[in-house]
């Protein structure tokens, strides 16, 4: 009889359940855990579609501040130095310059724009909060975000080379990849930004990495001097350098390509951009999931 009553409370206990599914009361959603390394297309393509309709309305700065900056290094270091050191590892040192500022307009348009951009989103204007509100979690926010930021950056490193070519720098099949190398190094640093601006606790604290982390990696990339004249130790450390190995990828594109070193350049800025993918999301999930 106790047999008999287990078997009917079991019976119970799933009718009940399935009424409760069929009326709703109980979620059918994916588990958190399940919901995770799952890109949706159009989660995606919304995030995209927003920032790009709120592009539109600034467009104009953010693109005056990305390209006139480097622009600037480019005529500053072309001419002024240019006047006192013709040639530089081979090439005029226009040439040099101009196809290493590709790397500080990618960098500017990329890992600035993120850092500044995300932290006023989430931490003031609630704009994440309310993205999250919508079917879309962490992890397509942040893919879409560096996406589109990634977008830009490639387009905007492609001036200074432009810039070049007005000054003499001529014109190469090869350098049809700038885009693309110019997208890759955007996305990590795009996520780089993010990073960032997920673990500050002020806009204030910007300044420290700015000032330790991404002007000292700007300046020893090969961009305004090659590297060769450095101590050991200083080449040592600019191999672990995204923004050295997108300065190699561009001058190759515009002076002839390396093989396998070209390669490896990539490889190392495809590395760079997954694992601060990854760090990117973690850190938001942080911030933004309770």
């Amino acid at each position: 009889m106790s047999a008999s009553n287990d078997d009917l409370d079991r019976l119970d206990t799933s009718i009940r359940a399935a009424l409760r599914t069929r009326s709703g009361l109980v979620s059918v959603e994916a588990p958190r855990s399940a919901r995770l390394r799952r890109l949706e297309r159009p989660a995606l393509l919304g995030v995209l579609m927003r920032e790009m309709i709120n592009f539109s309305s600034y467009w104009r700065s953010t693109t005056f501040s990305a390209t006139v900056e480097p622009t600037i290094y480019l005529v500053a270091f072309g001419f002024g130095f240019g006047s006192l050191v013709s040639t530089v590892g081979g090439y005029d040192y226009v040439e040099f310059v101009g196809t290493g500022t590709v790397a500080t307009a990618v960098l500017f348009s990329s890992a600035f724009a993120a850092m500044f951009g995300t932290f006023i989103k989430y931490k003031f204007q609630r704009t994440y909060d309310a993205v999250l509100a919508a079917p879309v979690d962490t992890e397509e926010l942040v893919t879409a975000e560096v996406l589109w930021i990634a977008t830009r950056a490639g387009v905007y490193g492609c001036v200074p080379l432009l810039v070049a070519m007005v000054f003499g720098l001529d014109p190469n099949a090869g350098m049809l990849l700038v885009p693309v190398f110019g997208f890759l190094a955007g996305f990590g640093w795009a996520c780089f930004g993010i990073l960032a601006a997920a673990t500050a606790t002020s806009i204030e604290n910007f300044n420290y990495i700015i000032s330790a982390v991404l002007t000292p990696l700007f300046l020893v990339a090969g961009t305004f001097f090659p590297l060769d004249q450095l101590p050991q130790w200083a080449q040592t450390l600019a191999q672990v350098n995204p923004l050295y190995h997108l300065v190699q990828l561009v001058r190759h594109a515009a002076f002839g390509f390396e093989g396998w070193s070209d390669l490896g350049h990539a490889g190392a800025l495809l590395a760079f951009g997954v694992i601060m993918w990854r760090l990117a999301i973690w850190r938001m999930e942080q911030r933004l999931i309770d």
